[in-house]
C-alpha cells in the first residue's frame, strides 16, 4: 500500500515542523526580552519625561507594522532618555542617546527586503540590534542609579 520511504518522509516532515516551531519560539522569546528592556527603560524614566507611553513599545510585535514603528520607538526612546538626563545627575556621551545605531538598525532592517543586499543588510541589522539593545540597557541602569537633581527652591522634605 504505502512504501516505507513515504512513511519515513512524513516522519521527517513532523520533525521539520517541530524544528520550525522551536526556532520561532526562541525568536519570539528573544524579541519579548528585547521589548521588555525597552519598556523597562521607559518605566525607569519619569512619566513627565516620557515621549511615548510604556505600552506602545509592545506594538513592535505586530508583523510588518513593526518596520515603521521601530523608527518611532527609537526616536521617542532617545528623546525620553535625553529629557530624563536633564533631571538626573549623569552626563550623556552624545546628544541623541542610542539614536544613531537605532536608526541604522531600523534602516538596515528595511533593506533586508531588497534581494541582492538583503543578506548583508540583515547581518548588519542584527549587529546594530545587539549594540542598540546593550546601549538601551546601559542607559536604563544609569537612569536607575542616578539621583535626581535638586534646585535651590525645591523642598527636600515634601518634594514639591
Amino acid at each position: 500500500m504505502y512504501s516505507s520511504s513515504y512513511i519515513y518522509q512524513n516522519d521527517l516532515s513532523g520533525f521539520a515542523w517541530l524544528g520550525i516551531i522551536a526556532v520561532l519560539g526562541v525568536y519570539v522569546l528573544i524579541r519579548v526580552l528585547y521589548i521588555m528592556t525597552l519598556a523597562n527603560t521607559l518605566k525607569a524614566i519619569s512619566p513627565e519625561n516620557r515621549a511615548m507611553p510604556v505600552g506602545n513599545v509592545w506594538l513592535l510585535l505586530i508583523p510588518l507594522f513593526n518596520i515603521v514603528w521601530s523608527f518611532i520607538v527609537v526616536n521617542k526612546l532617545s528623546q525620553s532618555i535625553l529629557q530624563e538626563t536633564k533631571v538626573r545627575e549623569f552626563a550623556l556621551r552624545d546628544a541623541n542617546p542610542a539614536n544613531g545605531v537605532g536608526i541604522a538598525m531600523s534602516t538596515l532592517s528595511c533593506i533586508t527586503f531588497i534581494p541582492i543586499l538583503g543578506s548583508l543588510a540583515g547581518l548588519a541589522a542584527f549587529i546594530c540590534w545587539i549594540i542598540y539593545w546593550t546601549q538601551i540597557s546601559s542607559y536604563k541602569k544609569a537612569i536607575i542609579a542616578a539621583p535626581l537633581k535638586y534646585k535651590e527652591n525645591d523642598s527636600l522634605i515634601f518634594n514639591y
